[in-house]
């Protein structure tokens, strides 16, 4: 799982074989020596972007950059920074996410808090928010409506980068909000957003005729659960034992929440909205077919950089 977006990650790592130019050697505090020994507990453990992994907790533990390391790798670290980084290492190779450690992932360009109450963003996910921007290209001040918010990455994401946007991040987790409105802070966006705690449309947020102004959206976008349930105990341990399950859980047939919110959601959109959803690699025929179903026109399946079904979107005449 990418710590960094696309857009941020290259480079990132020392090279193997940098020299300290030291004789004899190297201390067991030195910057070269935790970064070997790390790397070697992370391969032992069988985590697979070991040295990744092993160079990111180091910076993050010692606070040192790449720049700093090549001017020299021998240096010293303090004795508190090499045991915190120990312990990083001891706790990743129990396949404890590393932006769990870190409490920081990177979407869009952005740096996001992340926890255990929320699914950590994914580089796939960029695929959904990329085409959301260009079809917003074109609309002035758009309302968008994110179902299953989780960190907000992707709304507070929108926010940041379409002039004018405002939005309403929704979730049923209380904690999960919680989350997003510290990364709502953090960014400077939290006068653009709602935050909603609801079971999809359940709200009173959402009430038709209550006699108070429902906002009608021009773009509705989700990432929903979407893993069918008897597939969870497959995933990989990072993500079936520290993410939460009721962000993956997506029913019997993983189709559940794209039932729902196309069915609903086409109230909350104004004529000629859009609505975007993330979807698994072999789910785009099922989803393109609820949209279809639902009234939606011009819908289409949209490939991510692995050139697999990531997105499909339609349009409400």
């Amino acid at each position: 799982m990418a710590l960094q977006s696309r857009w941020t990650r290259k480079n990132l790592l020392p090279e193997r074989g940098s020299s300290d130019g030291a004789a004899g050697r190297m201390s067991e505090r030195s910057l070269k020596s935790l970064l070997e020994e790390g790397t070697s507990e992370l391969k032992k453990a069988g985590i697979e972007e070991a040295r990744l992994d092993a160079w990111l907790l180091l910076e993050f533990a010692t606070g040192v950059g790449k720049a700093a390391y090549y001017t020299d790798p021998a240096q010293q670290t303090d004795p508190a920074k090499a045991d915190r980084y120990r312990e990083l290492i001891s706790r990743r190779r129990r396949h404890i996410p590393l932006q769990h450690l870190t409490e920081e992932a990177w979407f869009m360009g952005f740096p996001f808090f992340v926890n255990e109450h929320v699914l950590i963003p994914r580089q796939d996910t960029e695929t959904l928010a990329e085409e959301a921007l260009a079809i917003l290209k074109n609309v002035d001040s758009p309302r968008i409506l994110d179902m299953c918010t989780g960190s907000g990455c992707i709304i507070l994401s929108l926010l940041c980068l379409k002039d004018g946007s405002w939005g309403t991040g929704v979730d049923i987790s209380p904690e999960a909000l919680e989350v997003a409105k510290i990364n709502a802070a953090r960014l400077g966006v939290s006068e653009k957003v709602d935050f909603v705690e609801s079971d999809l449309f359940s709200s009173g947020y959402f009430a038709k005729r209550s006699g108070k102004d429902i906002p009608e959206y021009d773009m509705l976008i989700s990432n929903p659960p979407y893993i069918r349930t008897s597939e969870i105990q497959n995933l990989q341990e990072e993500v079936r034992l520290h993410d939460p399950v009721a962000a993956l859980d997506g029913k019997e047939d993983g189709l559940f929440f794209y039932r729902q919110i196309a069915a609903k959601g086409k109230e909350y959109l104004k004529p000629g909205g859009s609505v975007l959803f993330e979807i698994g690699w072999d789910q785009g025929d099922a989803v393109r077919k609820i949209l279809l179903d639902n009234g939606f026109h011009q819908v289409e399946i949209i490939k991510d950089l692995a050139q697999l079904d990531r997105v499909v979107r339609g349009r409400l005449e």
